[in-house]
């Protein structure tokens, strides 16, 4: 039986924190950046906690 392969992509895209958590980066910030306020901007910069409902779709693509 093959080794499974890790989705490349997702590996790229997610980090996984101390405690079992995963970090993604937040969209909508890469145009048209004039019409959005500096708070959402700001704001935007920040990574986030993928929620528990990811989880699982993640954690078969990393093979984890």
């Amino acid at each position: 039986m093959p080794k499974m392969k890790t989705n490349r992509a997702m590996a790229k895209r997610i980090k996984r924190t101390a405690t079992g958590k995963y970090l993604r980066e937040k969209a909508f910030r890469s145009h048209i950046l004039t019409s959005k306020t500096q708070k959402r901007k700001r704001q935007l910069r920040k990574g986030a906690v993928l929620d528990k409902t990811d989880t699982n779709r993640v954690r078969g693509m990393l093979n984890e």
